[in-house]
């Protein structure tokens, strides 16, 4: 009795090690089985990626068989042209740019989802400098950041204002776009973020105006957005479509939980290299979230329109060198 006792005890154990190592070699399979996803963010983490890490804190990237590996640029050009060359998956870009870089480049790129529905790109100027709108431009010196799109948005702002565009002077300031304002270098910078700069003046005391390209005569446009290559396109379909899926469920997360996703946010900051400030962060998600989604345009969602309006402006502007459509430059997943 007792020996059989033991030879079952013996077999509860194997069966237990046995279920327990299955386990354990089917995890490990699992993760194995994960797609590597390489995504190059437009800048180092702040409000505007929350969603993303959100998503990978919560294994909602997992949950769909992909590893998001984050990826930060070296150079401006980074998120669209590594994608273009098959050197990362997705990108986080521009929407003005891709389609200037396709049209007159021929660079390989398309838009997959847009991430913010309206400009973050604003003219800022501190409120003692009295330009209360673009038409108080006129004769003024504007410091941006050698961008030749933001020169363009300038021009027309002002001339939609009624002022005189022709006498405005702009001036490169590369990243110095606050100190140039404060140490009044110029009367002015456009280039800076409603989301990021305005924030950082307030919180550093300063009393500012600014003015929204779409609210002076420049096409709504998205400001960032989601972009891979037309191969990735191609071969990879399910891959990005999981991703989307992902990265809608790290949307809802934000907004759902707003102080959750800051911490998360926090806790990923890159300090050395661009350190945070959490009332900034948070101010700059609370300003943010309503542009990423509307009741007509649910979060990533592309309006043919919006191509349609940008590409036309960019053709009047001179800034493109052939007839486009819209359709060459976007897709919308499910």
């Amino acid at each position: 009795m007792k020996k059989l006792k033991y030879i079952s005890l013996l077999l509860f154990l194997s069966l237990f090690f046995t279920a327990c190592s299955s386990k354990e070699s089917s995890k490990n399979d699992s993760s194995k089985k994960l797609e590597e996803v390489d995504l190059v963010l437009d800048w180092y983490p702040n409000a505007i990626h929350s969603f993303i890490y959100a998503a990978i804190e919560n294994g909602y990237y997992e949950e769909e068989g992909l590893k998001v590996n984050i990826k930060f640029p070296s150079n401006p050009t980074d998120p669209m042209a590594l994608p273009a060359a098959g050197k990362a998956t997705i990108g986080i870009y521009y929407q003005p740019d891709v389609v200037m870089a396709r049209s007159n480049e021929n660079v390989p790129i398309k838009s997959i989802g847009s991430i913010v529905k309206t400009p973050l790109n604003v003219i800022i100027s501190l409120k003692e400098k009295g330009i209360n709108s673009p038409k108080d431009l006129s004769g003024k010196v504007i410091g941006f950041s050698g961008n030749p799109l933001n020169t363009e948005y300038v021009k027309t702002m002002v001339k939609e204002d009624g002022g005189d565009p022709n006498s405005v002077k702009i001036i490169d300031v590369g990243f110095e776009l606050l100190s140039s304002m404060v140490t009044k270098k110029v009367d002015a910078t456009t280039g800076g973020l409603i989301n990021h700069e305005v924030p950082v003046l307030k919180h550093e005391g300063h009393e500012i105006n600014y003015f929204d390209p779409s609210k002076y005569g420049v096409p709504n446009y998205y400001e960032e957005i989601f972009v891979t290559s037309d191969t990735t396109l191609k071969e990879k379909p399910e891959v990005l479509k999981k991703f989307m899926k992902a990265s809608r469920k790290g949307f809802e997360f934000m907004k759902n939980n707003p102080d959750k996703s800051l911490k998360i946010l926090l806790d990923n900051q890159q300090k050395d290299s661009f350190p945070l400030t959490e009332s900034v962060e948070k101010e700059s998600l609370e300003i943010l979230l309503p542009k990423m989604e509307t009741k007509d345009e649910p979060f990533l969602y592309q309006d043919k329109k919006v191509w349609e309006e940008n590409i036309k402006w960019l053709q009047e502007k001179g800034l493109l060198n052939k007839e486009v459509k819209a359709e060459d430059f976007y897709v919308n997943f499910d």
